[in-house]
């Protein structure tokens, strides 16, 4: 089951901020996806398996820009998600942080 926060709705939403290959998620697991942003500035993370690999794709931008020309997925483990601290104004990233420790839990267990 994928999870989706804040200003993530779906696997296209990802495509369409991030600009990133119309193909990038085709059979990936998406298992957390995070877009947060406050005033100006916003931050994100989005975990995904694809053919068997755990990647993880981190983002942000001040006021000018977006997430375009970020998706840069980096192989990643459960383990070292496990250390993720977040830090956006928005407030979501309690929850982000929260889920993220579920799926976490859930995958060393």
């Amino acid at each position: 089951m994928s999870i989706y926060i804040e200003n993530f709705e779906s696997n296209a939403d990802i495509i369409k901020e991030y600009e990133a290959p119309a193909d990038a998620l085709d059979g990936a697991t998406v298992y957390l996806a995070w877009y947060g942003y406050g005033s100006y500035d916003g931050d994100s993370l989005v975990v995904f398996e694809k053919d068997g690999i755990l990647y993880e794709v981190n983002g942000g931008h001040c006021s000018c820009m977006g997430l375009e020309g970020q998706w840069e997925p980096a192989e990643t483990s459960w383990e070292a998600l496990g250390m993720r601290k977040f830090s956006n104004y928005s407030g979501g990233e309690d929850v982000a942080g929260q889920e993220l420790y579920k799926l976490v839990k859930e995958h060393t267990a």
